[in-house]
């Protein structure tokens, strides 16, 4: 009874997407390394499935991270996913009670207004009628904005959106028409027969006043109904296969899967879990500081999804991870870069064999100073007299010899050779017997934390200060001193260490706070990720921090970094830049 031919695209898109999704989700999984797979299997049925449906329904379609990064850009993507989610479960009760019945075709609640004579009435028809036009109108609002975003985006506080291609454009502009032309149809038909609501009865009898109805209503719905075939076929291959995909992301994040060393499945789905809304490119200081604008993870996950050249990409970032931190889905942009950067064993064990193993006395605490650190002497003389002053038992295991902990290595993708002078490492943090290991440097920090797989407690050295002057160990006098913090990259985005620089700077200075404290930070621009970016262009990022900084009117700019002091150093001419340990020993 409730059949027409021009339900067929709809249908027909409806079931081809479908089958392709799980074809291809299931290939991706299948992929996983065995243990990841455990994982699936013992999250399926486990509370962090509940907690997966409501991070979907918050970020899936409500959209509450963007939301949080720019309210305007979070209330155009809710109006698109939360109304057509709205438009199609309110529809779907609509018809089930029209039709006292949940098993009625899947296409009689989105065309219920053709199929549905306006003169029958049912339970609440007048408040389903009202509501569904609500809705409509809240997706054409969404519409609107969406317009409005791509030709005028800084409207929405965005200097740049995303540079869009000829299918993407295409695709794009099928998904702007399908609720416009929704509204037609269903307008049309309330023309002709009555009904509709406060929307398509007032819009029926104004287009009834001109337009030749019965000739426009039927063609409308066949217009809708191919509209949503088409999209549904389009989906796979364009940026919205980010809709299904991300639910599926977010339950497989939640149920423990992890980005590992190699790009795989995993891989796969994050990449497709992109909505390109183009956060990332505003967050990157290669954009904001030498107008770099063709390497953000919006443009190199898409050149991985098109199976296009991507080695510029790959090796064009600063890894600082500002893009990662700002990206609603939460995406592992820096863990997928990684993996497409080529792992060359340029190092063997007899690369590093002039170096001398160093006699390693034992002792409670082992510290590690670092390369950056023994370029930055500064940093190692204020440890050494906090280590004195708290009289801790400790040892300097790379005080006379020493090599790199292997992070820059691994940055630039060469995992085998990184694994060369972990083995060096290993071997002296072993010797220590320590129960704590000490680094000045993050990126040592960073990497002896995920990497080295040591069974003892790691703490960067704002931690084992932090933890010295709560115990009472370590005695420190506020100074007369105004001072701005910039917590770097890998310390407050790569290792969530927030908290305890905060404590310490407060405790010794009076710390001003900034808009770019904790994981909102700026990158010093002395990224050692990045092989392609020129000493100018460094330079130029270092410049533009320094003065974001300083801006605060700071008598000192303290940082965390051996990496960073340098980099910030050299373009802060006015301003001196400190390490936090420096000034807490002069406290």
């Amino acid at each position: 009874m409730y059949y027409d031919h021009f339900v067929l695209p709809f249908t027909i898109g409806l079931i081809v997407l479908l089958g392709y999704l799980c074809v291809k989700y299931y290939k991706w999984i299948k992929s996983f390394p065995k243990e990841e797979r455990k994982k699936i299997r013992k999250g399926l049925f486990s509370l962090k499935t509940i907690h997966s449906g409501w991070e979907i329904f918050r970020e899936s379609l409500l959209h509450h991270n963007i939301f949080k990064t720019n309210p305007m850009l979070g209330y155009m993507h809710m109006t698109f996913a939360f109304g057509w989610f709205l438009l199609i479960v309110v529809g779907k009760i609509e018809s089930m009670v029209y039709h006292t019945s949940a098993f009625n075709p899947p296409y009689f609640a989105i065309f219920f207004r053709y199929f549905h004579p306006a003169k029958e009435t049912f339970p609440y028809s007048e408040f389903f009628v009202f509501l569904m036009d609500l809705i409509l109108t809240f997706l054409l609002i969404g519409i609107l904005l969406a317009v409005t975003k791509r030709f005028c985006s800084r409207i929405f506080g965005m200097k740049k959106t995303t540079k869009q291609r000829a299918y993407d454009l295409l695709i794009l502009t099928v998904l702007w028409l399908i609720f416009p032309v929704r509204f037609l149809a269903e307008s049309f038909t309330s023309g002709l027969n009555g009904g509709g609501s406060f929307l398509t009865y007032n819009a029926g009898n104004f287009f009834s006043g001109f337009l030749p109805l019965e000739n426009l209503s039927y063609p409308a719905w066949w217009l809708y109904s191919s509209l949503l075939g088409l999209f549904f076929l389009l989906l796979p291959f364009s940026r919205y296969m980010h809709i299904p995909t991300e639910m599926v992301y977010i339950f497989l994040k939640n149920w423990g899967v992890k980005q590992g060393k190699e790009y795989n499945g995993f891989s796969e789905i994050q990449v497709n879990s992109c909505s390109r809304c183009g956060i990332c490119i505003n967050t990157c200081q290669l954009n904001t500081s030498c107008n770099i604008n063709d390497t953000q993870p919006v443009y190199f996950l898409r050149r991985l999804r098109n199976h296009e050249e991507y080695a510029k990409q790959a090796e064009d970032c600063l890894m600082c991870g500002r893009c990662e931190n700002s990206c609603p889905v939460g995406i592992n942009l820096n863990a997928i870069r990684q993996s497409k950067r080529p792992d060359i064993l340029r190092v063997t064990k007899e690369t590093y064999a002039y170096v001398p193993q160093p006699e390693v006395k034992p002792a409670k605490v082992a510290y590690f100073a670092g390369c950056m650190s023994h370029l930055t002497p500064g940093i190692i003389k204020s440890m050494q007299q906090i280590f004195e002053k708290a009289k801790a038992d400790y040892t300097f295991i790379d005080e006379k010899a020493g090599v790199c902990c292997g992070r820059p290595l691994a940055l630039s993708g060469n995992w085998k050779a990184a694994q060369v002078v972990m083995d060096k490492n290993l071997q002296m943090i072993d010797a220590s017997q320590a129960d704590i290991l000490v680094t000045s440097c993050p990126i040592c920090y960073k990497t002896f934390k995920e990497d080295y797989l040591l069974n003892i407690k790691i703490m960067h050295h704002t931690e084992y200060i932090d933890m010295l002057i709560r115990e009472g160990k370590l005695k420190v006098n506020a100074l007369d001193l105004k001072t701005v913090f910039h917590n770097p990259c890998e310390l407050g985005r790569g290792c969530g260490v927030v908290d305890a620089p905060e404590n310490v700077l407060k405790q010794v200075s009076q710390k001003i706070p900034t808009a770019y404290d904790g994981k909102k930070s700026l990158c010093c621009g002395g990224s050692l990720a990045n092989t392609a970016i020129d000493a100018t262009q460094k330079t130029k990022i270092s410049s533009d921090t320094v003065k974001a900084y300083a801006a605060y009117q700071p008598d000192v700019i303290v940082t965390a970094c051996p990496l960073c002091k340098k980099t910030l150093g050299k373009t802060s001419l006015e301003i001196p830049v400190k390490d936090i340990a420096e000034v807490v020993a002069e406290a």
